[in-house]
């Protein structure tokens, strides 16, 4: 009786476990990187590859920095936000165009617009595999001193725009109005 009580509770146990994970939002995933500074990177600029950017270049302001693809299908779904948030001049917006093709993340910027005050090119990953990426997009929000205070994984919107991210912009000192809720 005893040999088969011991698998039927593991097997309880496994399951209990599961359907607890199953209720978690993978959206609240904490990062570990929340109030330490950005990793250090320098990276070629996508629409001059001549040209490189270092997390030094990018100190002094707060911004977000925003990593899509142009393969990425949700990158697409909180695109045209990006691009309306651009426009107001609310908060610079850096892109870390994530294992692209440069000719493809030139032709997804024309086309739907670019939104970013510079996209930089992680070819290989490595820098968002130092933010601790596991898919795109994702959004940081950065501080004055380097430092990264939020992570929104997935697409932003309207919501987590006004609500979220631009309260917390705001806290770190700029002045934000709201963007339309599309």
């Amino acid at each position: 009786m005893k040999k088969f009580a011991i698998p039927v509770v593991v097997f309880a146990l496994i399951g209990l476990l599961l359907a607890y994970g199953l209720r978690l939002d993978p959206r609240k995933i904490p990062s570990p990187l929340i109030d330490k500074p950005l990793p250090a990177f320098a990276l070629p600029v996508v629409s001059d590859p001549a040209r490189t950017v270092a997390t030094a270049d990018l100190r002094g302001r707060v911004y977000l920095l925003n990593v899509w693809a142009s393969w990425c299908v949700a990158c697409r779904e909180e695109h045209p936000l990006l691009v309306e948030l651009a426009r107001t001049r609310t908060v610079p917006i850096i892109g870390l165009n994530y294992k692209d093709k440069r000719e493809d993340a030139m032709r997804w910027l024309k086309t739907l617009g670019d939104p970013y005050e510079l996209s930089l090119a992680d070819l290989e990953g490595r820098v968002g595999i130092e933010l601790g990426v596991y898919g795109v997009p994702e959004t940081f929000l950065i501080d004055r001193d380097g430092v990264i205070r939020y992570k929104h994984i997935g697409p932003v919107t309207p919501r987590t725009l006004n609500e979220v991210l631009l309260p917390k912009v705001a806290e770190l000192g700029g002045r934000i109005p709201a963007v339309s809720n599309r």
